[in-house]
């Protein structure tokens, strides 16, 4: 997949482009038909597929505070990879581009940039100035549009803000339905103080870029290393937390820290997708090291024990 980070880098493909504009931000079941369909139409015209979005949330800037993403730019990145999507526009949100009126918009980056030859938007999709641009803008500037119907889970259209909602509050279950695929954060793997190693469970500690995680406690998870083993699921148990049994003063923000079965292996700078399968317990503190160790050895035998069912449907 093609990735530009600046308009003056834009260069129209040869047969066109197929755009569809937007944050994406969870790439949920609403952002996916919005891909999907994307994909399909630049097959039938021989087009690219592509999607403009920006790196930091617009409200940023718009309202001086924006959520915590479910997605990172690099996991929206990834996922618009596995989504089939040949092109990312990955835009700074900024002054200059808050205050870009809706047609200069389209013509600047659409037409000029990536030689666009049909929309492909969400059924609530806005740009420019004042968030004037849209569907029915486009069309009456002969532009072709198709607009995606809203995906409804649960008698409620998807919205990342639900999402973010049950995320917040633990409630995976619902947030899977929402999103279609497994809860999950993506990082980069950091140096942490080794302790797992030498209790016999190394973990990875990943940097979330202040993605949004699920509460603390212990988890059976899943990971996914796109750099070093490609598509392989690796299993495995992850505590988020404080760390309060070996941290005399606890960390600002909770801690992710992934044990993998069966696999000691440096993966210092490895990206990492971690999915959540399922709570096992809270965090808590323990008396000491040998009965965090042992209380560890249970949570990995659980941890395996629901890894081992077939994965859920969505």
């Amino acid at each position: 997949m093609i990735v530009t980070r600046e308009i003056e880098e834009l260069t129209p493909a040869p047969g066109g482009a197929v755009v569809s504009i937007g944050v994406f931000d969870g790439v949920h079941r609403g952002h996916q038909a919005i891909l999907a369909r994307n994909v399909a139409t630049a097959r039938e015209l021989a087009a690219r597929s592509t999607v403009v979005t920006f790196r930091r949330h617009p409200k940023r800037l718009l309202l001086g505070r924006g959520p915590r993403t479910l997605t990172t730019l690099d996991h929206r990145l990834e996922l618009f990879r596995r989504a089939g999507i040949e092109h990312a526009v990955a835009l700074t949100f900024d002054e200059s581009l808050r205050d870009m009126e809706a047609e200069e918009f389209a013509q600047r980056i659409c037409v000029e940039g990536l030689g666009v030859r049909r929309f492909v938007l969400g059924f609530d999709s806005k740009f420019g100035r004042g968030r004037r641009g849209g569907a029915q803008l486009l069309r009456s500037s002969g532009f072709e549009v198709e607009v995606v119907p809203k995906v409804v889970v649960d008698g409620r259209a998807v919205s990342s803000t639900a999402i973010r909602e049950s995320v917040e509050l633990g409630d995976l279950a619902s947030a899977e339905r929402m999103l279609g695929r497994e809860v999950a954060v993506f990082g980069r793997v950091v140096h942490g103080q080794n302790l797992g190693h030498e209790l016999g469970f190394p973990t990875a500690n990943l940097d979330l870029a202040h993605e949004l995680h699920p509460p603390p406690g212990v988890w059976a998870t899943r990971a996914r290393l796109p750099g070093r083993f490609g598509e392989r699921i690796l299993p495995g148990v992850t505590n988020i937390g404080f760390r309060p049994t070996v941290s005399e003063e606890p960390p600002e923000l909770p801690e992710v820290e992934v044990h993998l079965f069966d696999l000691d292996e440096d993966l210092y700078g490895e990206w990492m997708e971690l999915s959540f399968v399922a709570r096992i317990r809270g965090e808590k503190r323990f008396d000491g090291l040998e009965s965090l160790t042992a209380q560890i050895r249970r949570d990995v035998e659980m941890a395996r024990a629901i890894l081992a069912r077939p994965p859920k449907s969505h």
